[in-house]
């Protein structure tokens, strides 16, 4: 299994497909190899991260930053700002929609942080077509 330096988890659940979350992803691919990234970081479609209001979402490991409403044209600021220079494009941040504080992670996020995933524990992790990446999760 290669090692990555970042992983970019793109929600593939039906209400991220159905919000475009698949340019999202194609518009990634393209980024990560127009870059020489492709090698350093991976992109994964994952299962339903459980957030579907907020979709298209990404998630960026291993900071675990939260990347909401994304569109395909989003891609390469992310890419240039926070893939190559490590500054998160805070306008696609998560923010609490009570006092609008910038909340970049996902476990920052009132909705997450009072989950404990037990049986979707990989859910939003791993790509869920590749055996390898469950296996190595302890499954």
């Amino acid at each position: 299994m290669a090692a990555y330096r970042s992983h970019v988890i793109v929600c593939a659940g039906a209400g991220c497909v159905s919000s475009g979350c698949r340019a999202v992803s194609d518009a990634l691919q393209a980024e990560m190899l127009r870059h020489g990234l492709d090698q350093e970081i991976k992109v994964v479609q994952t299962g339903c991260v459980g957030s579907c209001d907020l979709g298209p979402v990404a998630i960026v490991y291993p900071e675990g930053v939260f990347y909401q409403q994304l569109k395909a044209e989003d891609v390469p600021e992310i890419v240039q700002n926070h893939l190559l220079k490590g500054r998160p494009v805070e306008r696609l941040l998560y923010r609490r929609p009570s006092t609008g504080e910038l909340l970049p992670t996902l476990e920052q996020i009132d909705f997450f942080s009072k989950q404990e995933k037990i049986v979707l524990r990989n859910c939003g992790v791993i790509d869920p077509a590749n055996i390898e990446e469950y296996i190595a999760r302890d499954g």
